[in-house]
């Protein structure tokens, strides 16, 4: 067997490069470019940005981003939804927001599409546990299933539509449902 030996990128010079649509990754000095969001992906990311956001940004706990580049350790990633802490928001002299992200997401949600690898979703979200990041969810929308990773936890995998789904400490006041999440694709 020929092993093919890629060469690797620094993330300072990744940094430098111009944004791609959809976006890239650099994930272990190597370049990656995130599939396409489809149907379910873009309705279950819309409206669970917005439903964290009422509750959280409204009260200056949390800003829930999508696709917001985090760089941080040797990584930079576009998680589908990336909640950051209030006071973890950079910001600038103006007390503006930042543009640049150099930390991970306090939680970091990720939703499956149909080609991408659950084993590198599962792997980003493991990174940021392992940097800092509160919690993780992995939703799958062709198993209607959500695992949830803590650190130092095994996952919790939330399979019934009457679950309630576990949170960080932080966002204590969402409460939400498997089945509550699923019905966001419901076209009534």
């Amino acid at each position: 067997m020929v092993q093919t030996i890629l060469p690797t990128i620094s993330l300072e010079h990744f940094l430098k490069l111009s944004e791609t649509k959809p976006a890239s990754e650099l994930i272990e000095g190597q370049i990656s470019q995130k599939p396409m969001p489809k149907g379910k992906h873009s309705a279950l990311q819309g409206d669970l940005t917005s439903f964290i956001n009422v509750i959280l940004k409204s009260k200056r706990i949390a800003w829930a981003f999508p696709e917001l580049r985090c760089s941080f350790g040797d990584r930079s990633i576009v998680p589908d939804i990336a909640v950051v802490t209030w006071q973890n928001i950079p910001i600038d002299r103006d007390g503006d927001i930042e543009n640049n992200f150099f930390l991970p997401p306090d939680w970091t949600i990720e939703i499956l599409s149909p080609d991408q690898s659950a084993t590198k979703v599962m792997l980003n979200i493991m990174y940021c546990l392992d940097h800092g990041s509160q919690m993780g969810w992995l939703i799958d929308p062709a198993e209607q299933i959500i695992i949830i990773y803590q650190p130092n936890q095994s996952p919790v995998a939330i399979a019934s539509p009457v679950q309630m789904l576990l949170v960080p400490d932080f966002a204590k006041e969402l409460h939400l449902s498997l089945g509550q999440i699923f019905d966001w694709l419901k076209v009534k």
